[in-house]
């Protein structure tokens, strides 16, 4: 079926040979495209036709990257065949960070961390659209449904009560937040590098508009327990080098506190074979704020530059 469409596509009609990728929680269908010519690689997504006008926006956020120099995939083209909506852009050279990172020393990965801090700036230039209500409503509004869909699932996280007060008691600093574009799934495995250094970010799908502080929460789910010395990096290379102010580290926590509620609903909907993968890294981000009662998480050190722990 790919060879008969891909025939059909003109960028890439030209083909040698196409293999499917299938990292990833995306239900797109992933291909890496290799080109007649003997040297270029294309990347194309498949996806469901009613996907089709949220992909453009996603495409046109793509050439507003260029525009930034940011390093991500450029866009080629897109559109719709047989009944199938398609998007092809150019392919990053490279490996997955998060395969990679933890052969590094600490100084590497701290400098990737850097260097994906300073792009992560970049993408944070682009407002929200005008039809797009607040940063706080929307996401008062999908806490709220999260929490009541938690109550009812017959999980129980620790403190739990504890942690829905620490929410409500700071929600408000959601209010004046500002509303930009989020890449959204910002971690180490959606990263490339090569020769052990950054090659730029892959998968943009996820993208939404919101509080820039709230892409910080992949750290504590995910990176942190790959790489400190990138996590660390990806915070003081966002911020020019030096260490965020207690401001920052109090909408962290909020953010990771909701992301409590969020990550059982979205795993158990999902991915419930993950369940308990998904809650021990639950476990772990509450130790890390002592179930929020500290803002700041205990792994992260003022000051660092990469040297050994």
């Amino acid at each position: 079926m790919i060879e008969s469409l891909a025939k059909k596509i003109p960028c890439i009609k030209n083909y040698r040979k196409i293999s499917q990728i299938n990292k990833g929680f995306s239900t797109d269908q992933k291909f890496l495209v290799y080109m007649s010519n003997g040297n270029d690689k294309l990347f194309l997504r498949l996806f469901a036709l009613e996907q089709l006008e949220s992909k453009k926006i996603e495409y046109s956020i793509l050439k507003r990257m260029q525009d930034r120099k940011v390093n991500c995939c450029k866009p080629i083209a897109i559109g719709e065949i047989e009944e199938k909506g398609y998007m092809v852009t150019s392919y990053i050279e490279g490996n997955d960070a998060g395969d990679e990172v933890s052969s590094y020393t600490d100084q590497e990965q701290y400098n990737l961390g850097c260097e994906a801090g300073k792009e992560l700036k970049k993408m944070h230039h682009y407002k929200a659209p005008d039809y797009i209500p607040s940063w706080y409503s929307r996401k008062l509004e999908k806490h709220e449904k999260y929490v009541e869909a938690y109550l009812s699932s017959g999980i129980k996280i620790k403190n739990d009560e504890k942690i829905i007060r620490f929410i409500n008691d700071n929600s408000y600093l959601m209010k004046e937040r500002p509303n930009l574009f989020q890449h959204d799934d910002f971690h180490l495995g959606n990263l490339i590098v090569k020769d052990r250094v950054f090659a730029g970010v892959i998968d943009f799908d996820r993208y939404d508009w919101g509080d820039p502080i709230h892409e910080f929460l992949k750290i504590g789910i995910f990176s942190r327990n790959i790489s400190i010395p990138f996590s660390i990096g990806q915070i003081r290379g966002y911020f020019d080098n030096i260490d965020p102010d207690e401001d920052f580290w109090t909408l962290y926590a909020l953010y990771m506190a909701m992301c409590v509620f969020s990550t059982v609903v979205w795993t158990l909907n999902s991915f419930p074979k993950d369940l308990n993968n998904m809650l021990g890294r639950i476990d772990t981000f509450l130790d890390d704020h002592d179930s929020f009662d500290r803002m700041k998480p205990k792994w992260y050190k003022n000051n660092y530059e990469g040297e050994r722990f």
